[in-house]
């Protein structure tokens, strides 16, 4: 019953300032039509603007940038398309993923899932916090790796130890009844937890 620039909004309030828009079985204006409402709010709130998997589109309404998963175009391709100043992030599940997406030039890794989401339809092997931590502790060093895959906020402060610089929330925050205080609480357990 909300669009993803309400949805958007509702993050933006409780101070998310990354929001990554994922639009699936949608024509190309309906795309950017949603794209569009998202990219306004994100600029309302100063909030940056990754579009999940749409190269075109991303580069269409110049969002700060993409997230490629799996199946998604390289992130050679994709840089060639979009040029050096657009953040490009990937999926990763394995270190064979994160030191090819590494080697491929992106800015920084989702890394998971942590457990088991009903957001994704083809879901990779669940990692659990043994396995993110084991990616964080080999290469958390040299690029950013932010935990995905159904994060709620009682995993923040032990997903923080492993190394990883963030997480990433869908369900967590869009199906809680105040969206925005929900948010609230994620930003708060993750400074108390987080480095910086």
């Amino acid at each position: 019953g909300f669009t993803h620039a309400q949805l958007a909004e509702s993050a933006c309030i409780g101070g998310a300032d990354w929001i990554q828009l994922r639009v699936k079985n949608k024509t190309h204006d309906e795309w950017l039509k949603i794209a569009l409402e998202t990219k306004s709010i994100c600029k309302k709130y100063g909030a940056t603007l990754i579009i999940n998997d749409n190269i075109q589109i991303a580069k269409e309404i110049s969002a700060d940038g993409v997230h490629l998963g799996k199946e998604d175009m390289t992130p050679k391709e994709a840089r060639r398309i979009l040029g050096n100043n657009f953040i490009i992030g990937g999926s990763s599940n394995t270190m064979d993923d994160v030191k090819w997406l590494m080697a491929n030039g992106v800015d920084y890794l989702g890394i998971g899932p942590f457990r088991f989401t009903t957001t994704r339809e083809k879901l990779n092997p669940i990692l659990g916090l043994d396995g993110i931590r084991k990616i964080a502790e080999q290469y958390g060093n040299k690029i950013p790796m932010i935990a995905i895959g159904g994060i709620k906020i009682e995993d923040i402060e032990m997903l923080m130890q492993t190394g990883i610089r963030g997480v990433a929330v869908s369900s967590g925050i869009n199906l809680a009844e105040d969206k925005s205080e929900m948010t609230k609480q994620f930003v708060s357990s993750l400074r108390r937890s987080g480095p910086d």
